[in-house]
């Protein structure tokens, strides 16, 4: 094999390394993480919006990151959820993780299922 076809063939290999990568251990869900999810969670639960919240979710999951950087542009306005700055941070931190989405849908369906049955 020729080492043009090497770099070649070094190069695919290079640019495909993370095509299939696991989560990092750092972007596993935390208890924190928790806490925050079912503190959103409630406040979608109790002003019943759950079926828009889920729908939005669901369709905004590929985009879970994109979305946590435009909270950080919405923060003077996410007040109303969360009681200080770095609570918020750190939801917003919490959703730049990819399981970050399917936690928060767990935790609307299970307080939507216990709270109105």
């Amino acid at each position: 094999m020729s080492s043009k076809n090497t770099s070649l063939l070094t190069r695919l290999k290079n640019y495909c390394a993370h095509a299939f990568a696991v989560s990092p251990p750092e972007s596993a869900i935390t208890e924190d993480d928790e806490v925050l999810a079912e503190k959103a969670a409630a406040f979608i639960v109790r002003r019943r919006l759950t079926a828009p919240a889920i729908m939005l979710l669901e369709t905004g999951r590929p985009f879970n990151y994109i979305g946590s950087q435009l909270l950080t542009f919405l923060s003077p306005f996410v007040s109303i959820i969360f009681s200080s700055t770095a609570e918020f941070d750190r939801f917003t931190r919490f959703l730049e993780k990819r399981e970050s989405i399917p936690c928060l849908i767990r935790h609307i369906e299970t307080l939507e299922n216990k709270n109105h049955g």
